[in-house]
């Protein structure tokens, strides 16, 4: 059996006074809920690469936490006939804005939830699982 392929992932968090909510997003195939991932890129940090994948894919920056609050595994499909088991490091993005306007608004919805709601929402089971935990992660110094 073949390594896992590695991916990157943030996790947008803004904190309210009901407690944290979390940014989803939907995949650009299927319209499934998740957070904005991306591959590794060489020459690039992985926090660096999860904060652009934030403000791409769903329009907001903030603060990068510098190593990532945990880690998933879920198995991505590649082309038709291929599937790929990925491990993806989840690093939490502390939201300061949200744009109006994103590259790529035209093709994902956006949604904030509670950390509650978010797990009930995701599709795969190991992030599911992770949902809750990581999004009340709080920030690193």
């Amino acid at each position: 059996m073949s390594e896992p392929l590695k991916q990157i992932a943030a996790l947008p968090v803004v904190e309210t006074p009901d407690g944290p909510r979390v940014l989803l997003i939907t995949t650009r195939g299927r319209g499934r809920w998740t957070i904005p991932r991306g591959w590794p890129k060489q020459g690039v940090p992985d926090s660096e690469l999860a904060a652009t994948e934030a403000a791409e894919e769903a329009g907001v920056t903030g603060k990068i936490d510098k190593t990532p609050i945990g880690s998933y595994t879920y198995t991505k499909r590649l082309h038709f006939y291929s599937w790929a088991k990925c491990v993806v490091d989840v690093y939490r993005l502390s939201v300061k804005t949200h744009e109006a306007d994103w590259q790529e608004k035209n093709s994902r919805k956006v949604r904030w939830a509670s950390p509650d709601e978010a797990a009930s929402l995701v599709a795969d089971a190991n992030w599911r699982h992770c949902c809750a935990a990581f999004s009340i992660s709080r920030p690193r110094r």
